[in-house]
């Protein structure tokens, strides 16, 4: 069942950069959807349409009902610093409104959910780059979104740290349900992650190519994800 569609969708900014043009896709219920392309191809822009954080000038953004509880997880964890890991995970509750000790219970919850657990009092200071991105992740599944929004949350991490949230990521998603859509510039993360990798042309952003993937566990080592990757580089290439 459809989730959103995005028809025709153009994006111009005061600088006089065209953004998007013509952006049209659509995403169905708990799918995961990468976003890949070249660097300034208007991925990032594409997210903030779908928050809302932004709004298009031309073309339209169609929920399938009332737009869903969404959560956004940046590139960088922009945690609060003066605030422990429990208070930083909790801030989407708070601003609901939802007594402090259910907040403080979903949100630690969160945090186990991650890997966190005995983290709750630690100060944004006192974790590594990983456990900082845990954080967020946290933050944003204590609302128990619908819609899940990544902008390269793991693009400044190594690569072991990157692997294993990969892997933590794809459960979660599973496990509640969520639609995830997620922006990345790598091949091999976008080919791991998704159910379809929708990849967009140079500036002005558009969809030049959609590779669906075959669902279930992948195998990093098996020729069954190495075909898969294939196929994604390939289709980069092309747009490059």
């Amino acid at each position: 069942m459809s989730l959103l569609t995005l028809r025709g969708v153009g994006k111009r900014f005061s600088s006089g950069t065209q953004a998007l043009s013509d952006l049209s896709f659509q995403v169905s219920n708990e799918e995961f959807v990468s976003l890949l392309g070249p660097s300034g191809c208007g991925k990032s822009t594409a997210l903030r349409l779908i928050a809302g954080l932004i709004a298009p000038d031309s073309g339209e953004i169609i929920w399938s009902g009332a737009r869903p509880e969404l959560a956004f997880v940046f590139q960088e964890a922009t945690l609060m610093p003066w605030a422990d890991a429990l208070t930083n995970a909790r801030l989407p509750l708070d601003l609901k409104k939802v007594p402090r000790g259910e907040a403080n219970s979903q949100a630690a919850a969160a945090l186990a959910r991650l890997g966190l657990k005995g983290f709750e009092s630690a100060y944004p200071r006192e974790l590594s780059g990983g456990m900082k991105m845990r954080v967020s992740i946290a933050r944003a599944l204590a609302a128990r979104p619908r819609l899940l929004l990544m902008d390269e949350p793991f693009a400044a991490l190594d690569e072991i740290t990157r692997v294993g949230l990969n892997d933590d990521l794809l459960t979660l998603a599973r496990e509640d349900g969520i639609t995830v859509i997620f922006v990345t510039h790598s091949v091999m993360e976008s080919a791991y992650l998704s159910s379809r990798v929708l990849v967009m042309s140079p500036r002005p952003g558009r969809i030049k190519a959609e590779i669906a993937l075959p669902p279930g566990p992948r195998d990093r080592l098996s020729p069954a994800f190495a075909a898969g990757q294939a196929r994604v580089a390939g289709a980069l290439l092309a747009v490059a």
